[in-house]
């Protein structure tokens, strides 16, 4: 019934903030946005005078996945959340990256919060491999990750 990821939505609190976090230090590209209001808005979000404004980004050099789709919330405003790794949620976006230790300094410098320092992981008796992996937090705390596969 179905069969592609279109975008995966990110609600925040600031879109300028999350904009500027996910192009200028994650490196995706900023595709545009648009302002979603009327009847069709607020049913679809199930609120009263509902007001979006939502961006895309995608398509940095580094990466290939669906697009990241930011949500803001402008009218009603929406409620500050407290993203939680272990509560039922989704837990996190998972990116790829070519060589995690230099991304991990580039969070550090760029003063992102990492959950630790880059760990590594031996799936292989799973038939899944090896790979090393950290957790960092946006602007808004929600989870990311990022997974380096390792090859032999």
């Amino acid at each position: 019934m179905l069969n592609e990821i279109v975008h995966i939505g990110i609600t925040v609190s600031d879109m300028e903030r999350s904009i500027s976090f996910y192009r200028d230090i994650l490196g995706l590209e900023y595709k545009g946005e648009l302002m979603m209001e009327g009847p069709e808005t607020d049913i679809l979000f199930r609120l009263s005078g509902c007001k979006v404004r939502v961006a895309y980004l995608n398509g940095s050099s580094e990466l290939f996945a669906p697009p990241v789709e930011l949500i803001q919330f402008l009218a009603p405003r929406s409620e500050t959340g407290h993203p939680d790794l272990h509560k039922t949620s989704i837990s996190e976006l998972c990116f790829h990256c070519e060589d995690i230790d230099r991304l991990y300094q580039h969070l550090k410098e760029h003063h992102v919060e990492c959950l630790s320092e880059p760990q590594s992981f031996d799936f292989t008796r799973y038939g899944f491999g090896k790979s090393r992996a950290i957790y960092f937090k946006d602007p808004d705390g929600i989870i990311l990750e990022a997974i380096q596969d390792m090859i032999e």
